[in-house]
């Protein structure tokens, strides 16, 4: 029962937001609904167990009124009490989904409300997922929830807000006991099933194609394995082929985004059975076409990697030049190319210098690795 009642309480949060109702008092509404569910189900579970709480949520959120005036303007709109009927048999979660995207929250406070809200997920585990005290998750969702309710429900987030939020929930990977890589995907499949937009299909096909080499990602030890030494008999095939078939669908539609190109690009190395075969000739045009559509530092560093492959390191280190000294694993690219040049001590040092700005433990105990192969000075 606890997959069912996870499975339809956003539903029933954006059918009663889409009523009207405030965000907060209407989840309010719906963990109540949620506790008589819990309370009465096992004896007696409903037919329809949507219209259930849709229903009993209702109820509990009229009853919560603040003042008689809101309570007649609403019974007046939806006097019968209406259950889900024809009104209710589209999926209002991804109105939910939109709304926790709204414009006025932060990144951080969008994924805490879209995780809590729409993921079903408690706030325990959202705070044991991003390592912070439950107290410190409650009070930034609470927060988001007063930012959405003051700014209204008429300015949800856009496609775009909502595919960056989706995304940053699956970088997030493996934390706690949710898995919320998983989590993300899960979400973006809705979005997807409801969506002919390109970029959703991309943005599917990108999760799907780098969850497919999750579990080679690791040794037993913990240590971090870079793409070219993984064991590619480990990578899931089925979600391979599911992201390719995806991302093909995306790509016929003839509107190419950056969520597409980043797909396309991890397709190749999907698709290469290993490093050596990889098409880096191709894999460098979709960084072509990436870089036209983002400008981004960030992907300008991975073109250059990309050309280093291609044309040589002399090559890769030239178009790095061209990549700003603050941006996250520039050293580290510097390094794998200066030691594909064959100055290796100069590399051992960058390699050492990049060890020392790694953004993780296991990025960071990586290099220090490789800093230790080379001849020192």
């Amino acid at each position: 029962m606890d997959e069912l009642v996870r499975e339809l309480a956003p539903r029933v949060l954006g059918v009663l937001v889409r009523r009207g109702g405030d965000f907060a008092a209407a989840e309010d509404a719906v963990q109540e609904a949620l506790v008589e569910a819990v309370r009465r189900w096992p004896d007696d579970v409903p037919d329809d167990p949507l219209g259930w709480l849709i229903t009993v949520a209702w109820r509990k959120l009229v009853d919560a009124g603040r003042s008689e005036s809101t309570r007649r303007a609403r019974e007046e709109r939806f006097a019968d009490d209406p259950g889900p009927g024809a009104t209710e048999e589209h999926d209002d979660t991804l109105l939910l989904l939109f709304l926790c995207c709204h414009p006025a929250l932060t990144p951080a406070s969008a994924v805490a409300l879209t995780l809590r809200a729409v993921g079903g997920l408690t706030t325990r585990q959202i705070a044991d997922a991003y390592l912070v005290p439950e107290a410190t998750m409650a009070q930034r969702i609470s927060r988001a929830k007063r930012t959405v309710a003051d700014a209204g429900v008429g300015t949800p987030g856009d496609l775009g807000r909502v595919l960056k939020v989706l995304y940053l929930v699956f970088n997030e990977g493996y934390s706690g006991d949710v898995d919320l890589a998983a989590e993300a995907i899960r979400l973006t499949r809705a979005l997807a099933a409801a969506s002919d937009e390109p970029e959703v299909g991309g943005l599917l096909a990108l999760m799907l194609l780098h969850h497919a080499r999750r579990t080679a990602r690791w040794a037993p030890d913990g240590a971090l394995v870079p793409l070219a030494d993984q064991d590619r008999t480990q990578w899931d095939t089925t979600l391979v082929a599911e992201g390719v078939d995806v991302l093909q669908t995306a790509l016929a539609r003839d509107r190419l985004g950056e969520y597409q190109a980043q797909a396309a690009i991890a397709a190749l190395h999907c698709d290469a059975r290993s490093a050596d075969e990889t098409d880096w000739p191709q894999v460098l045009e979709w960084y072509d076409e990436l870089l036209a559509l983002t400008g981004s530092p960030v992907v300008a560093l991975n073109r250059a990697v990309a050309v280093g492959e291609v044309d040589g390191p002399l090559a890769g280190l030239a178009a790095l030049r061209g990549v700003p000294e603050d941006v996250p694993r520039r050293t580290a690219a510097e390094a794998w190319l200066t030691e594909r040049s064959g100055d290796l001590t100069a590399a051992r040092d960058l390699y050492v210098l990049a060890a020392a700005r790694a953004g993780n433990l296991a990025e960071r105990d990586h290099l220090t690795r490789q800093a230790a192969r080379l001849p020192s000075t």
